[in-house]
């Protein structure tokens, strides 16, 4: 496939999986608008890698959970690119400022989470919408398990805000789908080099060996890799006819039981 001549904002891209699916898109030849929000260094990082691919963008800083710059931040797109053909929402807060169990998350805390994703997807796709031809793009990321249980308390928040934001998708998808402008959310499992990396290192230890023994399926964790071929997969012209929809890029881990132990479930 190829994204030349194309133009893409990944929100959170300056790191992580959002670097991943940055990288992607500018290895198959689109220009990458890189967003970040306080890590400014990995954001001129992310970029020197984009343009050793043969792309280029540019860096843009924003908090999403503020309107008034995710306003500013489009504006600059408008201003560098002249237009939009991809968006990816991908960024969130740090997890120390949200990550806290139901009975103790505070009201900021809460609206940290919940503004950085079902707000800020609210304001940045009406917003990038405004800017794409027929034909764009726009998916978010989200995290399906988090939205739909309730064991991690911690998460609560956050599983709050994605499940909100996966309802917007499919609103956006009908909304748009005239356009023939396609919104699709994608549900990575685990993932290497993302929030994973910022839990104490002995529950990193648990999640790796708990997924490498079976509970994914395919006996590993995800890589931003994965999920910026996954995200290529539906920016392409073949994707056209898939809209509103959750994808789960999660090696097979939302298929296993619960329930039963995965030494049983594999056999």
């Amino acid at each position: 496939m190829s994204f030349s001549g194309k133009r893409a904002l990944v929100s959170g891209s300056s790191r992580g999986i959002g670097r991943g699916i940055a990288l992607k898109l500018a290895g198959e030849g689109a220009k990458v608008a890189i967003h970040y929000y306080q890590n400014e260094a990995a954001a001129n990082d992310t970029l020197v890698e984009l343009r050793a691919l043969g792309s280029d963008g540019f860096i843009v800083q924003a908090d999403v959970t503020q309107p008034d710059d995710i306003h500013h931040m489009f504006r600059t797109i408008g201003a560098q690119f002249g237009g939009l053909d991809i968006f990816v929402s991908n960024a969130r807060p740090e997890a120390p400022t949200f990550f806290y169990p139901t009975m103790d998350v505070t009201l900021e805390q809460w609206d940290t989470a919940v503004d950085s994703q079902a707000k800020a997807f609210l304001v940045a796709a009406r917003q990038a919408a405004s800017m794409m031809p027929d034909g764009g793009r726009i998916l978010a990321l989200t995290y399906g398990t988090g939205s739909r249980t309730g064991s991690l308390q911690p998460w609560v928040a956050m599983g709050a805000g994605k499940a909100a934001m996966e309802s917007l998708v499919r609103y956006f998808a009908v909304a748009l789908a005239q356009r023939g402008i396609t919104v699709n959310a994608i549900s990575p499992g685990w993932t290497e080099d993302s929030v994973l990396n910022s839990l104490p290192v002995e529950v990193q230890g648990l999640i790796r060996n708990w997924h490498n023994a079976g509970w994914t399926p395919m006996c590993r964790l995800g890589t931003p890799v994965d999920i910026g071929n996954v995200v290529a997969l539906l920016c392409s012209e073949d994707a056209g006819w898939i809209t509103g929809q959750v994808i789960y890029a999660d090696g097979g881990a939302s298929l296993m039981n619960s329930e039963v132990p995965p030494e049983i479930q594999l056999g």
